[in-house]
């Protein structure tokens, strides 16, 4: 009885939680996405704009895969799909900023419509799972973490955020033709599924 009252304790997947740290998830996206753009207009061009454009990234990247988890205290499987949940309404939640603001003031060229045929609705499905699963994958991370240690968002972030500029810096002395900006999106994205993995096959 008590074992179980712990546990409710630390799993958190209320709708209430799933709603208000979705919105704010959302509103922090939108944030870093403002800053993106920003950064992509009115900072020098180089180094120091391409370094600024990958930081944001990163920034971004962590908020969508690591709050979720950290807000639904992931222990479990409750847990981790409440942080998948929690992930899923914050992108709903960024779509209808984007496509009530963003989108409006043409914030930012639109090459996407092209790929999907002049149509503005194809990408949505993807960004939602996109952030679904970057949620899951991250409620996974500190789940592991909190079997050995209390999870903070440095804990967890910290060894991804590693491995996405190790990754990013190999494609850049692999002389991949790749943004900086784009490697160190997917080296997080590929970091943080190793290590969702990773703690999967612990618990298995």
């Amino acid at each position: 009885m008590t074992a179980s009252l712990a546990q409710a304790e630390k799993d958190r997947s209320d709708f209430r939680t799933i709603i208000t740290g979705g919105t704010k998830l959302g509103l922090i996206v939108a944030a870093a996405v403002v800053l993106y753009l920003a950064a992509g207009r009115y900072a020098p061009e180089g180094g120091l704009r391409t370094g600024l454009l990958a930081l944001l990234v990163l920034l971004g990247g962590t908020a969508a895969a690591f709050l979720p988890g950290l807000w639904c205290a992931s222990r479990s499987v409750e847990g981790i799909a409440g942080a998948a949940a929690l992930g899923l309404w914050g992108t709903v939640v960024f779509a209808v900023i984007d496509i009530a603001v963003l989108r409006p003031l043409h914030a930012y060229p639109w090459t996407w419509d092209d790929v999907g045929g002049g149509m503005t609705w194809w990408y949505l499905p993807m960004w939602w799972m996109l952030g679904t699963f970057l949620a899951w994958m991250g409620g996974l991370v500190v789940a592991g973490e909190a079997k050995r240690r209390q999870p903070s968002l440095v804990r967890v972030a910290a060894p991804v955020v590693a491995g996405a500029i190790l990754l990013a810096a190999v494609a850049g002395f692999a002389h991949l033709q790749i943004l900086l900006p784009v490697a160190a999106g997917a080296g997080f994205a590929v970091t943080l599924v190793g290590f969702g993995l990773t703690t999967l096959l612990r618990r298995a």
